[in-house]
């Protein structure tokens, strides 16, 4: 079943999606589980495969460019935020002094991928004049099925790079996080987080942009993801950044590709639309053509989608 950017059934098919679903046998639809879906539709509305074929594809680009990135801008300075080993991050440093900074919370199914997978979206970030910060943190096989040691290792690096930005020549009075995927959603626990119980300011993230997330854990919980994730009432409702909007005191760029996963829209849908009705600034992008892995490679590009607005949203120009 292929989605519309509003998330509506399309007669449209990607080549790929259509010869998958040539192959498939009709099946009889199930009792529903989640809106209009029933179990198989809910599963693999949260499984990036099924709707993105070239997964393992735009995944080697990834790794190639980094790798490419690190040999023009340098190795990173890699500095550790917390005691225990994956507790790091890698910095990559602009030219200028007192420049601000952009940190990185990468996705995974909150399962896979380092931060040095991610080096390629540095460039374009360094080159205009601010510092890029792309974070490690455990995965949810590590932590015994648990979000709550990611969500906490997220926001203590943002800490972090808050308190010492000075030591690497940022300023911490212009500081802005990106995502993408399961990194968007423990972005979005970033910024809903009351700051002020760590004596930070509520504003201490001045803008951010969080790509093909997800806001709500409840559909989630529903999916074959609860396979791996142990949900319970308490993670469900403390780390759902959509049920604490009061926390959120930064404004948001929200993406989405038209061929994500239908939840995948619809949670970015959903998510704009609920922080516009409590008054708090969002943004809302639409990438025309892009696959959830795709979306990810906008950022990387000053003229793409997320490259361009993110720039515009740390007041900076490409070079």
């Amino acid at each position: 079943m292929q989605y519309d950017r509003n998330g509506k059934q399309s007669a449209v098919l990607s080549a790929a999606a259509a010869g998958s679903a040539r192959a498939k046998p009709s099946r009889a639809k199930g009792p529903l589980v989640w809106l209009d879906m029933d179990q198989q539709e809910l599963d693999d509305a949260y499984d990036q495969l099924v709707y993105a074929p070239n997964r393992d594809q735009v995944g080697k680009r990834r790794i190639a460019n980094s790798e490419r990135t690190r040999t023009l801008l340098g190795a990173p300075q890699r500095v550790a935020y917390g005691e225990s080993e994956i507790e790091k991050l890698d910095i990559y440093r602009a030219r200028n002094a007192n420049a601000p900074v952009n940190i990185f919370v990468h996705g995974g199914a909150w399962r896979a991928n380092r931060a040095a997978d991610y080096a390629f979206l540095a460039e374009p970030f360094v080159n205009a004049g601010a510092h890029y910060v792309i974070l490690d943190f455990t995965n949810v096989d590590d932590a015994a099925g648990s979000l709550f040691p990611m969500v906490e290792q997220v926001r203590r690096a943002v800490a972090w790079v808050y308190t010492n930005a000075r030591s690497f020549g940022g300023d911490s009075g212009r500081l802005y996080l990106t995502s993408h995927s399961s990194g968007s959603h423990l972005a979005g626990c970033a910024v809903t987080h009351d700051w002020r119980s760590e004596n930070l300011p509520l504003d201490i993230i001045k803008g951010a942009m969080l790509g093909s997330g997800m806001y709500d854990l409840h559909p989630v919980r529903l999916s074959k993801r609860s396979k791996y994730v142990k949900f319970t009432d308490e993670m469900e409702e403390a780390l759902s950044p959509r049920r604490h909007l009061d926390k959120l005191h930064t404004p948001l760029i929200l993406a989405h590709g038209t061929y994500e996963t239908p939840e995948f829209q619809r949670q970015t849908r959903d998510f704009s639309a609920a922080v516009k009705a409590a008054g708090k600034p969002v943004e809302m992008l639409v990438g025309e053509g892009y696959n959830h892995f795709e979306m990810l490679e906008t950022l990387a590009n000053p003229y793409g989608l997320l490259g361009r607005a993110v720039l515009a949203q740390m007041g900076l120009t490409s070079v």
